[in-house]
């Protein structure tokens, strides 16, 4: 909504003035800390008047800066009520001391208390939001802090200027409008911009600094509280965090299990937490005014490019994020109506991004004033979730032995029988020799249900795994299910796998179907299109349709859905080995397929309920091959991050006395490189190979 232009009480004067102020970039000590990273979008702002001449005089009488406390502001004169418009954080409710944040409809006022930062920026800059706008009996009056030219709202970028020759004030961004030659040729002195935000607070003479008498009859907040009311709580008060069961803690995750309920019941909240955090994170990252640049890609499908100016570090954009564009303001006032479309990034390029749109639909006509939203999807963690119910009800999802190992359960050791290639030999087609520890792991987990292999950086995992793989085939179980928690780890260990002559599928989530990959043949919507059989003549025509018009009618989308389903389970059901993530093993175009044969590659960086997800396809025998000594998993929340979310699957069971199978020969960093690692975790076992070895001792 428009805000009308901020007046002083003297807006009939034919002096009176306006100005705008731009958002500071509050990156500093304060804000780099834990989550206070704040997000530097745009956002619409609006003109506003003063007159000059009388701003301080005015101003400074109306703010009424003195230790005057017959209104009774403080602490000790506020009602038991507090009004609507007191500071959420410490009471205060002084109309000139408070600022509205527009998207959480909260009052907060400029004073700091016992913090660094004054209390309506703290909000800011933890919440990620950016708007706000004065009380209506504030001296300047109700107003939501805008760009005279652009219209963003963002507080961090607004700053003022005085005019070159009027008794003039206005409101600018400091990026874009600030360095546009346009604004510069006008009356107005850009030198002497100045930003709104200053040393963590708003300018006095914008929202009065309540004094330090009347800061000390005020409700006493710390640092640990507003953290816990932005980032735990944020529907709560501060009166609520004292009352018993608000602040509780998780259940920490622990090392044993009775059963898969109590599994469900500890690690189910803690998917929950991460989940509700990431889509706050995720929702929160909007860039407004943003100017995209329009193409048309290979596939004669449009693309939007745009720079992403997201320095925090919550923001994560990989290829495949679903994003939303919308067309608002003057912008959408050209073309005739709102607009929005979405689309899922093709290709990131440093700072820039490349969105393919769905819709062909797109004002191509129109290069700026977009709004870019971040489409949170639930998928992943609705998957955890889903396979944690699995294997506490369904019998099926796999074996007895491997439920009560997960659990923690002391079961008497089982083994297998080596058959075919493997019991005669190791080698692999197209793979080179094993070295001695390679051959003992690969030996160890053929005949083991459940096994862990640590792989130190460089002694060759991928290699280890793909023969692995390949014998796990010629045993004649079944398929073999590999898997990984990221796209690059699947598409290396699908290239390694593939090279030894099995017929391998790359299973990618619809959403990186148009991302490029090293192993882009393999992939199951690349063997869709590749099609040639004469029993798929319909198929090929209805893809071709879709592809020249953009979309089908109801009746052919309705009979290209079911023929391309169909081939697809043909294609899988074909295939020695599928590979896809740890997510996209709970795939429904896999939900009809039982793998009694896991193997899930770098399992020290996923979480334990997205390991579960392969693991209760039915396995029989699990591989996890990993490195507990390095990263473990990503975990965003921090509370759930405390409770043990952030603990591997591999890491536990190492933790219960489950020995695994170390690879010791170091192919990757000179010897010099590798003897502290070797020496500092991992007990000096690991060594160089003989090439690193001869080099070494040529050169000594």
């Amino acid at each position: 909504m428009q805000s009308q232009p901020m007046h002083s009480q003297q807006d009939n004067d034919p002096d009176a003035f306006s100005y705008a102020f731009v958002e500071q970039d509050e990156e500093d000590d304060y804000l780099k800390g834990g989550d206070g990273n704040v997000d530097m979008d745009h956002i619409h702002m609006q003109q506003m008047q003063l007159q000059m001449d009388q701003l301080s005089s005015t101003l400074m009488g109306n703010l009424d800066l003195e230790d005057d406390f017959e209104g009774g502001h403080g602490m000790d004169n506020i009602p038991v009520q507090l009004p609507s418009h007191a500071c959420a954080y410490c009471g205060l409710h002084d109309p000139a001391s408070v600022v509205k944040c527009v998207s959480t409809d909260k009052w907060f006022c400029n004073s700091r208390g016992n913090t660094s930062g004054s209390h309506i920026v703290q909000h800011l800059v933890r919440s990620k939001n950016k708007e706000v706008s004065l009380h209506p009996d504030s001296p300047l009056g109700e107003t939501i802090l805008e760009c005279y030219n652009c219209g963003c709202r963002n507080a961090f970028l607004l700053g003022f200027i005085p005019a070159k020759q009027d008794s003039v004030v206005v409101l600018l961004c400091r990026d874009p409008c600030l360095q546009m030659n346009a604004l510069k040729d006008m009356s107005w002195d850009m030198t002497q911009w100045l930003p709104l935000i200053d040393d963590r607070s708003f300018l006095p003479w914008l929202v009065k600094v309540p004094t330090e008498h009347e800061q000390l009859r005020t409700r006493q907040i710390t640092s640990s509280q507003i953290a816990k009311l932005e980032e735990d709580h944020p529907q709560a008060t501060l009166e609520d965090l004292d009352r018993p069961g608000v602040d509780d803690e998780p259940n920490s995750v622990q090392e044993h299990y009775d059963d898969g309920y109590q599994y469900q019941n500890i690690f189910g909240p803690l998917v929950k937490m991460e989940s509700d955090h990431d889509k706050k994170m995720k929702e929160s990252q909007t860039q407004d005014n943003v100017f995209v640049r329009w193409d048309i890609g290979l596939n004669k499908k449009k693309n939007a490019i745009f720079t992403s100016n997201r320095p925090d570090a919550d923001f994560r954009l990989v290829p495949g994020d679903e994003i939303r564009l919308r067309l608002g303001g003057g912008s959408a006032m050209v073309y005739g109506k709102d607009w929005e479309g979405t689309g899922h990034v093709l290709r990131l390029d440093e700072s820039e991004v490349t969105l393919e749109m769905r819709n062909s639909h797109v004002p191509v006509e129109i290069t700026d004033g977009y709004c870019v939203d971040f489409v949170w999807k639930a998928t992943s963690f609705d998957r955890m979730q889903s396979a944690m119910k699995t294997f506490a009800v369904d019998d099926t999802s796999l074996t007895g032995y491997l439920y009560h190992k997960l659990l923690g359960h002391e079961v008497e050791m089982q083994t297998f029988r080596t058959k075919g290639h493997a019991a005669t030999g190791l080698s692999v087609p197209g793979l080179p020799e094993l070295n001695p520890s390679q051959l003992l792991a690969v030996k160890g987990v053929l005949q083991q249900p459940l096994s862990l292999i640590q792989g130190p950086p460089g002694t060759g995992k991928t290699v280890t795994s793909a023969s692995i793989v390949y014998h796990l085939v010629k045993q004649n179980n079944g398929q073999v299910l590999v898997t990984a928690p990221s796209n690059i780890a699947v598409d290396h260990l699908t290239e390694k796998i593939a090279s030894t002559g099995l017929k391998v599928v790359r299973l990618a989530a619809k959403s990186r179907e148009a991302v490029t990959s090293i192993v882009e043949h393999l992939t199951l919507h690349t063997m869709i299109k590749s099609l040639v059989s004469p029993d798929k003549a319909d198929l090929r025509k209805l893809m071709q349709l879709k592809e020249d018009q953009g979309e089908l009618s109801s009746q052919d989308e309705k009979r290209f859905k079911s023929l391309k389903r169909n081939a697809e389970r043909e294609i899988l059901q074909a295939a020695d080995v599928i590979c896809t993530t740890c997510v996209g093993a709970g795939d429904p175009r896999l939900s009809n397929f039982r793998f009694r044969q896991v193997l899930i590659d770098e399992a020290t960086q996923a979480t334990e309920p997205e390991c579960l997800i392969p693991i209760v396809q039915g396995a029989k025998h699990v591989v996890m091959v990993g490195d507990h000594m390095q990263l473990g998993p990503v975990v965003m929340n921090k509370k759930a991050a405390k409770a043990g979310l952030n603990q591997s699957l591999f890491d536990r069971l190492i933790r219960l006395q489950h020995r695994p199978f170390r690879l010791r020969v170091q192919y990757r960093m000179h010897p010099c490189l590798s003897e502290f690692p070797s020496n500092m975790f991992y007990e000096g076992t690991t060594r160089p190979t003989c090439v690193w070895a001869n080099y070494y001792c040529s050169v000594t």
